[in-house]
């Protein structure tokens, strides 16, 4: 059971109206990962959250191989950390994808953390390891697991999800179960990761070329062969998409009709000119 801190009067750690499952209290959850010099470290789920850099630890707990499974565990290579992030499933590698262009996330992990607790019912000690870490950039962080159906959870995952929910709620963080995305969302951005290397955002110096092709909206085709010759100027323009800096309607297939327009600008961009108003005062 999840209970609503926002709710005064409601007693900690009873049910609430319409509630599914008892959850613990937080402070009585403990987390359990791997500390810097390789050895297993438990602590209150509570302090923990507020003293680790889950995005900087590695999995607590490895990806199992499964006999017959056309898909195994996997690296990512992160444009976010510049570093790879481990993977057990395809739904698993297509949400790391999309954290990793999520413009707020700056860090990311794999099973960093096992929490643990007893069950307030059956008094049991059971235990779950959130798939996914997403560090944010105002501090604040994202556990998550990746299912590979949108079906709501159920039984264990769904008495997890409860617990998961209410514990990183105490203590600032968020618990999501990321659904798959529209496939056709989920081939366009594998297509523009593809180009995610920083190698390709100036490749053949056409970086501002390409941008300056689209200040006003354009197809996709048209704005690479004003920037340059259009082979060079495409891994460009896919990482400009990629990054944001460029936008386009990724519901529908990428291709070279596809619309595309300026986008949100570069930070280190905003950073130098908030430096150059600053000095104008």
């Amino acid at each position: 059971m999840i209970i609503d801190s926002s709710q005064d009067g409601t007693p900690a750690g009873l049910p609430a109206a319409g509630s599914v499952h008892r959850v613990p209290e937080p402070g009585t959850v403990e987390a359990e990962f791997i500390g810097v010099d390789g050895t297993l470290v438990q602590r209150r789920w509570v302090e923990a959250a507020i003293a680790v850099k889950f995005e900087q630890l590695a999995p607590v707990a490895a990806f199992p191989v499964v006999p017959g499974r056309r898909w195994g565990p996997g690296w990512w290579w992160s444009a976010t950390t510049a570093g790879h992030v481990m993977h057990g499933s395809q739904a698993m590698c297509t949400q790391l994808m999309l954290l990793d262009r999520d413009p707020q996330v700056v860090g990311l992990s794999a099973r960093p953390v096992r929490l643990v607790w007893r069950d307030p019912g059956s008094g049991r000690v059971l235990t779950w390891v959130p798939q996914v870490f997403a560090r944010y950039a105002d501090g604040g962080a994202l556990f998550a697991d990746c299912p590979t159906m949108t079906s709501p959870a159920a039984g264990r995952a769904e008495r997890a999800a409860a617990v998961l929910e209410a514990a990183c709620a105490a203590v600032g963080f968020a618990y999501r179960r990321l659904v798959p995305p529209d496939r056709t969302v989920a081939a366009n951005v594998r297509w523009l990761a593809g180009y995610r290397h920083p190698r390709h955002r100036d490749a053949g110096g056409l970086e501002q070329a390409v941008l300056e092709a689209f200040t006003a909206p354009r197809p996709l085709m048209a704005g690479a062969a004003a920037a340059g010759e259009v082979l060079s100027a495409l891994p460009v323009l896919y990482h400009a998409l990629w990054s944001g800096r460029l936008t386009a309607d990724l519901t529908r297939p990428l291709g070279e009709h596809t619309l595309v327009s300026a986008g949100r600008p570069d930070p280190a961009e905003d950073d130098a000119e908030r430096e150059r108003e600053q000095h104008a005062r």
